[in-house]
């Protein structure tokens, strides 16, 4: 008489398990980068929104806002953004008077490199814009 077995045999567990392994080392790479290109896309909008904030203290004061200026007025970083960006913002008084605001990645962003945007709208890296 034969005998019935049921259940799974250890080499097709160790195959599927292999081939658990294979997807995960291909998608878990791809993820981490999807969360890092969202993550930089919130800070690119909190970028473009202090200089709007720029544009708009410069037609009040006729010069732009430094760093302390615009948190003295209200302004601070969401955290969402404030966990991974630190920014600074550099006024040159001239004229035409400019400024230039940089972020600055920390924590698992920081491999994503700083980003800076300038009052002629010049924006770099220009690869992650």
């Amino acid at each position: 008489m034969p005998v019935s077995s049921r259940g799974f045999t250890l080499i097709e567990l160790m195959v599927v398990a292999a081939i658990v392994a294979i997807l995960a080392a291909i998608a878990y790479p791809s993820y981490q980068q999807y969360v890092i290109r969202g993550k930089r896309s919130a800070a690119q909008a909190q970028m473009m929104d202090i200089a709007n904030r720029q544009q708009q203290y410069l037609l009040a004061n006729r010069v732009y806002a430094s760093k302390s200026q615009l948190e003295s007025g209200g302004y601070a970083l969401p955290s969402e953004v404030s966990s991974n960006y630190g920014y600074d913002v550099t006024v040159v008084s001239g004229t035409p008077p400019t400024f230039t605001i940089t972020f600055t990645p920390s924590g698992a962003q920081a491999s994503d490199g700083n980003l800076t945007l300038s009052s002629d709208g010049s924006r770099t890296p220009s690869a992650k814009w």
